[in-house]
């Protein structure tokens, strides 16, 4: 009997590395959660749709490219779904004069969000596309393996390891690294605070933009699928601790991993509320999550 329950060892390698790759866009999503909470306070909501806007920008633009237009369309739909999130966050931010207390932040990203999809649809349709990629399969412990995979593996510790540099080791990032502290203090000691904020909003959407492009092979590029990358993605950045990026790293694969599971023992359609349960359990039990911290309020 505890035989049929253990999947042989092609089974536990498809799982994990399915899991763990899926999970690293989670973990994208996360990351790219966190950089704006840090500098704005709030959570953008239309994340899941930034990144689809990458995965159709390689479905207009590099399907069946070779590297040498895939790699130029990458930068640019990278740019360009940036400077669309810096116009997001322009919009979501403007009700927002003296606190970030309000809740005007939640109706729009979630209004940015279907007004995305909707658009999406209209251009596309509703069924999702598929996108060839310029990578092949790779056998990994004798399991063919998308290429895709791999990439969004290394596209994750890649991000990691960037954003890490450019938010401690440059002045501009140490300034919106600074703004998680207290807004009023860096506002007083000379900081932009609004336009530091909207380049956070950028950078999110370059880091999810360029990796939905990237990763378009592995994904269907539909456009309501924005739901489950946003859901995902903040499941994995309170697993890991709201606003830090190492927590990320072991969020989204755990995510994804489970979600692995969950389709393999009892079906695809019961991932999400996988995802949600662990959600539960965390907020119950680690509300800071893995890796936060307890943060003081003013009262």
């Amino acid at each position: 009997m505890l035989g049929d329950l253990l999947p042989n060892l092609d089974v536990i390698v498809t799982i994990v590395l399915r899991g763990t790759a899926v999970g690293a866009l989670f973990a994208i999503v996360a990351m790219s959660f966190n950089i704006v909470h840090n500098a704005a306070g709030i959570f953008n909501f239309a994340q899941g749709s930034i990144f689809l806007l990458g995965a159709f920008g390689a479905f207009v633009l590099a399907d069946r490219a070779g590297f040498g237009l895939w790699l130029p369309m990458l930068v640019l739909v990278a740019l360009a779904v940036g400077a669309l999130t810096a116009l997001q966050g322009w919009i979501t931010l403007l009700p927002l004069r003296s606190s970030v207390e309000q809740d005007s932040w939640l109706i729009s990203t979630v209004a940015v969000s279907v007004i995305i999809a909707a658009s999406l649809t209209l251009a596309f349709g509703s069924q999702g596309n598929m996108v060839q990629g310029p990578l092949p399969r790779y056998t990994i412990i004798g399991v063919r393996t998308p290429g895709a995979f791999l990439l969004a593996i290394g596209a994750m510790f890649a991000w990691y390891v960037a954003l890490r540099w450019f938010l401690r080791r440059t002045f501009t990032g140490l300034a919106i690294s600074a703004l998680s502290q207290d807004f009023d203090a860096a506002r007083a000691a000379g900081i932009p605070v609004r336009r530091l904020q909207l380049l956070a909003f950028g950078v999110s959407g370059v880091v999810a933009g360029s990796v939905g492009f990237m990763v378009a092979p592995m994904i269907s590029v539909s456009p309501d699928a924005g739901l489950r990358y946003v859901l995902n993605g903040f499941v994995a950045a309170v697993v890991g601790g709201i606003g830090n990026n190492t927590g990320t790293l072991i969020g989204g694969p755990l995510v994804g991993v489970i979600a692995a599971l969950t389709a393999f023992y009892v079906g695809g359609a019961y991932q999400d509320l996988a995802s949600l349960l662990v959600l539960v359990l965390i907020l119950m039990f680690l509300p800071q999550g893995l890796f936060g911290r307890a943060a003081a309020r003013k009262v």
